[in-house]
């Protein structure tokens, strides 16, 4: 294919993650997305009550059970002749470094805001890593079918905060809590008003009205909106395409996902105005273009997504050039040839064969033992995008299986979770390979690492909690200094994805006080989850 016909093939996609605080609504707005690109025939809800099923992204047990997603999930489908990847995410902060992989997997972000409770601790973080990965941001103002803050009020905290300049694309008619439709802020000489379908399964039936008919029908709420939509015309809150590419605006959409309002226009504007996969940054400087050879960025492994088959599935964004299934590429770390025998695209859950992709596809690579999350695979020239980082854990737990016999299955089902990145493993020669220390960055990863171990690797295990709440790198006479300390509190391990020296402490005080005593050692800072 010649790098013409790849670049236009670039051009169709769009690469996108929806990012929000926990509960905002993030995965039924995935699924209503889905749903108006007709790659569902019906929506679910999160908690899939009575005869309406559960949502595609939230296919873990433990998330249908929570009504939270825990991990990651991909759907690919088909719009307005554009290719969609859309990425969604945990929204919980106990889940941040998958979220984090995931966000260097896309083009674009989809924020999404509760109309009642406005930004959010999660949300301020997200958006800091988009910003410091030049991710533009399309702001989508949900749940306005209930009671919650005035429009202009969100808009000034969005500028407030992310000092990022608001350009309302759409606008409602009525207040948060007394919705009667929405109008394009941009052109306000109609009004879409919308008819709920029962449960939300459906697309919202939408009815077209003029200016006139609006304000006859609506009258008050008809009013206040013009009066709004003029002052902001005045303020300048107009979309500019290259502010948004260039980080310092944002558009923004009001809607309702549980109940499918507003949710096409925001898909519209995905396609229209999302940016396409463009050149990727790699080591050592320069940037891979999309029309060189191929290369791509593992940004996820996950196991048993099927539980009759036991695989494991790496997830691999096609960076640049032609991905086809069954040739034989490169793979960065290691310098040792993979081949790509086995690949498929993914709904969430559900899954098809693939035989090409292109840039901003994800690809499924099965059973694909040697990969690990971070890594690059490349044809022709050599590529290596930028490492990802881990994030300082801050809460610590020994685990041991509840049946000892069941040891193997204990081993293989840790050494797993920790390749997934589901937590970090630590060992040390006193502790034993039976007793691993497990290292998150919040209490609800260990929750996880109970369920699947139990119920995927059929290997209970017991958990007791560790009075650490501080990790710093160090090496291995930093490691030895600290293990044989008797005036400070701790202990050193090893990390089992790369063997690197852990220093675990209780407190800020207790690393002091190794400073102190040890000079010499290093102390290393890592990624915390919170900057």
């Amino acid at each position: 294919m010649t790098a013409a016909a790849v670049a236009a093939e670039a051009a169709r996609r769009r690469t996108f993650a929806v990012i929000s605080h926990p509960d905002a609504g993030k995965s039924t707005l995935t699924e209503a997305l889905a749903l108006h690109a007709r790659a569902l025939t019906s929506a679910g809800a999160v908690h899939g009550k009575g005869d309406r099923r559960g949502v595609a992204s939230d296919w873990m047990e433990m998330e249908k059970t929570r009504g939270i997603s825990v991990t990651s999930a991909v759907l690919q489908f088909a719009y307005r002749g554009q290719v969609l990847n859309l990425l969604d995410t945990p929204g919980h902060a106990d889940f941040s470094e998958d979220t984090y992989r995931v966000l260097a997997a896309v083009d674009c972000a989809v924020m999404l805001i509760d109309a009642a409770k406005g930004l959010e601790e999660q949300t301020r973080k997200l958006f800091d890593v988009c910003r410091h990965r030049g991710i533009p941001v399309i702001t989508f103002i949900n749940k306005w079918d209930r009671p919650g803050r005035d429009a202009l009020e969100l808009l000034d905290e969005i500028e407030r905060e992310f000092r990022l300049r608001p350009t309302p694309v759409t606008w409602p008619v009525g207040i948060a809590g007394h919705l009667r439709g929405l109008v394009d802020a941009r052109d306000p000489g109609r009004m879409l008003r919308y008819a709920r379908t029962p449960g939300g399964a459906k697309e919202a039936v939408e009815e077209h009205l003029t200016a006139a008919r609006a304000a006859a029908e609506e009258g008050a709420d008809w009013e206040q909106t013009a009066e709004e939509l003029d002052l902001l015309r005045e303020t300048g809150a107009v979309h500019d395409e290259e502010e948004f590419l260039a980080g310092k605006s944002t558009p923004v959409f009001f809607g309702a996902a549980v109940s499918n309002i507003g949710v096409r226009l925001l898909l519209d504007a995905v396609v229209d105005t999302a940016p396409p996969p463009s050149p990727r940054p790699v080591e050592g400087g320069g940037s891979r273009p999309v029309d060189a050879d191929f290369s791509g960025l593992v940004f996820k492994v996950q196991a048993n997504m099927d539980p009759s088959h036991r695989d494991r599935i790496a997830f691999l964004r096609v960076c640049s050039g032609v991905f086809r299934r069954g040739t034989t590429v490169t793979r960065a770390q290691g310098g040792k040839p993979f081949a790509t025998k086995y690949a498929h695209s993914a709904f969430g859950q559900d899954r098809s064969a693939v035989e090409t992709a292109y840039p901003g596809d994800v690809v499924g690579l099965v059973n694909a033992t040697a990969l690990s999350v971070g890594d690059t695979l490349y044809s022709g020239e050599r590529a290596v995008f930028p490492p990802m980082p881990t994030f300082a854990p801050e809460h610590f737990a020994v685990a041991r299986p509840v049946d000892v016999g069941r040891s193997k299955q204990f081993r293989r089902g840790i050494a797993q979770l920790d390749e997934e990145g589901v937590v970090q493993v630590l060992a040390s020669d006193r502790r034993g390979e039976q007793s691993p220390v497990l290292a998150a960055v919040g209490p609800m990863q260990f929750d996880v690492v109970a369920h699947r171990m139990e119920h995927e690797f059929s290997a209970p295990l017991r958990l007791e909690s560790l009075p650490y709440r501080l990790a710093r790198a160090t090496d291995k006479a930093g490691a030895e200094a600290l293990n044989g300390s008797r005036l400070v509190q701790g202990e050193a391990l090893t990390r089992l994805r790369d063997n690197r020296w852990l220093a675990l402490f209780p407190s800020r005080w207790q690393a002091g006080s190794f400073e102190r005593e040890f000079p010499a050692a290093p102390l290393e800072h890592l990624v915390a989850a919170h900057e």
